[in-house]
């Protein structure tokens, strides 16, 4: 995605594009070393092989050839490419895989292999969006990386396991970078501020305006920075800022209006800490299990914008299915499973529409808390101490000596008998005949209670409808 921002751009000796004063700060303000990267920690430990690849002499054979980088957007994947080119001193050759063709690839590996041939740098290629590559494209690496011709680093937002040929992938080391931490975050958007290479000091932030950004940003370092910029421009180039004091010689200081007026988005008053989270979240439930569905998206639509953590709406979905759908409709846990794991899968702003296909389900399904109810009078029971002993012809009669204790003596076999139902006593005799699961007439249910009710019916008889099967 840079390719356009440094077409004019000069270069450093690494060959890399060198930012200059008119790129954007997300450009500007990429780290220069290891030490300014803000999270992925687990990748850049001492002795890791990221870590040998972008330190000086990093290229010996202890180092990877070729590595993916996998996450979601503005996490570093870039940036660590980058490094691996500045900080080793090699040469820098990027393309998009939104616009580079096979020919594109092939030209870059017999550039690298001829300047390896006559003792020049070594190359390192960045593909940004490799997901995107065809297969032929991706076939066109193959030689470079198993030859070590170029040192490949690939990026890409999707699961490699889906987007990426297998060829390719068992030759290079799949490193996994983890979502930015909002104090991540944070730590980069107050270093922008005061760094030279940044907006150096010419304008502060309130505490809440930098709350608002980092909701916005959602994780997304380069989207954070972005919007810095664009608030910090709205506020010097207005010469009086929305939130000035007043002073003189104070510096500029955006506000949280700034914010909201730089990018026409108005700040949603959520705590994520405080009452408005657990307020918008009980309403958010209590509307799925009151059937509103417009109200359910409503609330959804609050904890997005203010950048809640999509992962924590989606458990809170699969609880719901269970605890108020139950089995009025068991289709609905499936749906918010496979939501929670789509979302964990993409992230956002996409894991939007996904968590809306959930909650439209749950909301708009039949409801029923019977299995809910269920297992909280079985405990209820088990906690007072009504618990009896195994019937005996339920008990283990596997193992030596079993027999004698008559452990299994007048067990009936399910399957023998009609309709796969034995008409035998399952419960401790103390707890004969007691009723945990009371199913309602809502959905699917009102077809398992009325074949609950001629299961108990079998199961209460002294002798089976028809008897055992001969």
């Amino acid at each position: 995605m840079f390719d356009d921002l440094f077409s004019t751009a000069t270069t450093d000796t690494a060959g890399t594009p060198a930012a200059r004063a008119s790129s954007p700060l997300a450009v500007r303000m990429r780290p220069a070393s290891i030490d300014e990267i803000a999270g992925q920690e687990h990748l850049l430990e001492p002795g890791s092989p990221l870590r040998r690849l972008i330190e000086p002499g990093g290229a010996g054979r202890a180092a990877p050839s070729s590595v993916i980088l996998w996450g979601p957007p503005g996490t570093g994947k870039t940036t660590l490419a980058y490094l691996v080119a500045t900080v080793s001193g090699r040469r820098f050759v990027e393309l998009s895989a939104v616009t580079a063709g096979v020919k594109d690839v092939r030209q870059v590996v017999e550039d690298a292999r001829r300047r390896l041939a006559t003792g020049g740098d070594e190359t390192v290629l960045f593909v940004d969006e490799v997901h995107r590559f065809s297969k032929s494209q991706q076939d066109a690496l193959l030689p470079s990386v198993e030859n070590r011709w170029v040192t490949l680093v690939a990026a890409t937002t999707e699961n490699p396991s889906f987007s990426v040929n297998s060829p390719l992938l068992s030759r290079s080391l799949l490193l996994t970078l983890k979502p930015l931490e909002t104090e991540h975050v944070r730590e980069l958007v107050l270093r922008a501020v005061t760094d030279e290479r940044g907006l150096g000091g010419s304008v502060d932030l309130d505490d809440d305006a930098v709350d608002h950004l980092l909701r916005l940003s959602g994780g997304d370092a380069r989207k954070a920075l972005t919007i810095l910029e664009a608030a910090a421009g709205a506020v010097l180039s207005d010469g009086v800022p929305a939130s000035s004091t007043g002073d003189d010689d104070a510096v500029p200081r955006i506000g949280l209006a700034d914010v909201e007026r730089a990018i026409d988005v108005a700040a949603v008053r959520y705590d994520r800490d405080g009452d408005q989270h657990y307020d918008v979240i009980s309403a958010f439930i209590k509307s799925i299990r009151g059937s509103d569905v417009d109200a359910a998206l409503h609330y959804l639509a609050r904890m997005v914008a203010a950048g809640e953590d999509p992962r924590f709406i989606a458990r809170r979905l699969v609880i719901s299915a269970a605890e108020d759908v139950g089995m009025a409709d068991p289709s609905a846990l499936q749906t918010a499973v496979a939501a929670a794991t789509a979302v964990q899968l993409i992230g956002m702003p996409e894991g939007r529409i996904i968590l809306a296909e959930a909650v439209v389900h749950l909301a708009t399904a039949p409801k029923s808390n019977a299995a809910y109810l269920g297992i909280d009078a079985a405990l209820a029971d088990v906690r007072a101490g009504r618990v009896g002993t195994v019937p005996s012809h339920l008990r283990d009669a596997h193992y030596a000596g079993a027999k004698q204790l008559g452990h299994g003596d007048g067990y009936r076999y399910a399957h023998d008998w009609p309709h796969g139902v034995a008409p035998q006593q399952y419960l401790p005799d103390v707890l004969a005949g007691s009723r945990y699961y009371d199913p309602s007439d809502r959905g699917y249910e009102r077809q398992v209670s009325e074949r609950l009710e001629r299961i108990r019916g079998i199961l209460g008889s002294d002798e089976p409808h028809g008897g055992p099967k001969p």
